[in-house]
């Protein structure tokens, strides 16, 4: 690797990391005095307030991928990266919150899998329970292996070193403390990874010569005035991303962002340990308003790494996309904000982790192991389960961290993740929320039909027999086949099976609501400012209008 990263961490810096780590921990072990219950440990207890939950739901989100592969993505695509936030994942989000928390947290189910085999059968549950289990250590091992990648480059700790003591503190506060551990960590961490990020985006700005230089310098650059438009010339494939508008806006602002946001249990897990209907809807709403805002501290200094350092976008070594953040901590931080950003990278690689260990112990101990294999012991026995859950999905995280090793841009890595497993348990899951005649075993096949086609576009793709632009449009492509073939199959398997009677779809699917529902909403929850419809629409609203300056 060489030393062209080395940071030059002082006493200090070190003082502020350890300080962090020493605060994660005590975290784990406060939330341990609540947990009494399998509840307590896998949602919380059901009794979070939706400020707590809605930051831990951005924060859970702004993980290693989305620091260090947003600003990689900076560099090479230019502004067009904020469609990842503004159509990819502002829209979803509300969407969830209106539309989609109802039927989770009035059918009171503990995961999203769960919710399938309610609405479909065990042959769906069981499916979905075991790619989603999949999906999260392999995600899990991404994160790790960016934080093990950022502890090697810059503090010159092995690899392998840094991915046991990453692993292992992550580790400690979930079995110890368990989502409320996660939870409070990640609301932490958000502050954490936001002063850890301000100080390169000011100081990068001020080097550049404001926004005005640094829009200069981006014209003078590979990209070009390409580089700084969201929009233009996506009539053709002719742009930075390589990417037409109907892949922008069908397969990433729908399918792949509403797939990701509205089925990934990792998140909506955050908004399941809301105290109340309410709150779990406001949940993904209140975090859509950091989201708007987080490519300030990512896609421009991504753009200023394009500039102010020479050499970046190289294949392999020191200089690739990846490194964006870490060499522009290295050129522009003093000591003390060095130790903050160290900080902030660590805690952002922590959260997302947690979001997937979290996400995998509560699966596998409710839905494959409660449903298949043990089901009428103990609350304490379950609670037991998880806890060795949590310890196998790190222990397998370390391994999958070295398969992310060969992949040069880790974000295009997991776009590919998300295409197979989120698109295809997308379109089953809306079809089946809002077709009610739609019956289980068109949920089973189509969910399994769009998830081989998905992984099969990806292996052509990567054997070399089907082309596209760039990796980026495989995956809004592979994640659109998905969706139109979970659609065909859905449409053909129906009339030719039985559906479920009525009553056994009563708060699962659309225009079946649950009459018995208790109203469970609190005093202010009626406040016109808590009203999840207007919080929604006015983040959907921004979303747009932020477009313009950069149309």
């Amino acid at each position: 690797m060489g030393d062209g990263l080395r940071l030059n961490m002082n006493a200090l810096d070190y003082v502020i990391l350890a300080l962090y780590f020493v605060t994660v921990l005590g975290v784990g072990f406060a939330a341990r005095r609540a947990i009494r219950t399998s509840v307590d440990f896998f949602l919380s207890g059901r009794s979070l307030p939706a400020w707590v939950t809605g930051l831990a739901f951005v924060s859970a989100n702004l993980g290693a991928l989305e620091i260090i592969g947003m600003a990689a993505n900076g560099a090479q695509y230019g502004i067009m990266t904020v469609h990842y936030y503004w159509i990819g994942a502002v829209p979803a989000m509300v969407f969830l919150g209106i539309v989609m928390m109802p039927f989770y947290y009035g059918s009171k189910v503990r995961s999203v899998p769960e919710y399938l085999r309610l609405r479909f059968n065990r042959p769906t549950h069981l499916l979905n329970a075991l790619s989603f289990a999949i999906a999260q250590v392999l995600i899990a091992g991404v994160n790790l292996y960016a934080l093990a990648l950022i502890m090697q480059l810059l503090l010159g700790w092995p690899l392998w070193v840094a991915i046991v003591i990453g692993a292992f503190i992550v580790l400690v506060y979930i079995t110890i403390g368990g989502l409320s551990g996660a939870i409070y960590n990640e609301v932490l961490q958000f502050f954490v990874i936001i002063a850890g990020l301000v100080p390169i985006t000011v100081l990068g700005l001020v080097k550049v010569g404001g926004v005005s230089g640094l829009m200069d310098a981006v014209r003078g650059s590979k990209l070009g005035e390409a580089g700084l438009h969201a929009w233009q010339n996506t009539g053709s494939t002719d742009n930075p991303l390589g990417a037409h508008w109907l892949g922008i806006v069908f397969g990433l602002g729908f399918v792949l962002s509403f797939g990701y946001w509205t089925t990934n249990f990792a998140e909506v897990q955050r908004a399941l340990s809301a105290r109340n209907m309410s709150a779990a809807r406001r949940t993904p709403i209140i975090a859509a308003y950091p989201k708007l805002l987080i490519p300030v501290v990512t896609v421009i200094p991504g753009l200023i790494a394009l500039i102010t350092v020479k050499g970046l976008g190289a294949e392999s070594g020191d200089m690739v996309y990846n490194n964006a953040i870490p060499l522009l901590m290295r050129d522009l931080l003093p000591n003390g904000v060095l130790g903050i950003a160290v900080t902030g990278l660590v805690a952002s690689f922590m959260a997302g982790m947690a979001a997937n260990v979290s996400g995998f112990n509560t699966v596998f101990t409710y839905d494959i192991w409660q449903a298949y294999f043990q089901r009428d012991r103990s609350d304490e026995y379950y609670v037991r389960v998880g806890r060795i859950a949590t310890v196998v999905a790190v222990l397998i995280g370390i391994g999958t961290a070295f398969i992310a090793a060969g992949f040069s841009n880790i974000m295009n890595y997991i776009q590919a993740l998300f295409s197979v497993f989120n698109a295809p348990l997308f379109g089953t899951f809306i079809i089946g929320m809002f077709w009610k005649r739609m019956t289980a075993l068109a949920g089973f096949w189509s969910l399994l039909s769009g998830t081989v086609v998905a992984l099969g576009t990806y292996l052509l793709y990567r054997a070399g027999v089907i082309h596209f632009n760039s990796d980026l449009e495989e995956s809004f492509w592979g994640a659109g086949l998905a969706f139109v073939t979970v659609a065909v199959v859905a449409a053909i398997v129906t009339p030719l099976t039985r559906p479920k009677p009525a009553d056994e779809l009563t708060g699962l699917v659309y225009g079946l609501s649950d009459t018995t529902l208790k109203d469970d909403s609190l005093a202010g929850d009626a406040a016109w400012y808590r009203s999840p419809v207007l919080l929604g629409v006015i983040a959907v609203v921004l979303a747009a209008l932020f477009y313009i300056p950069v149309f």
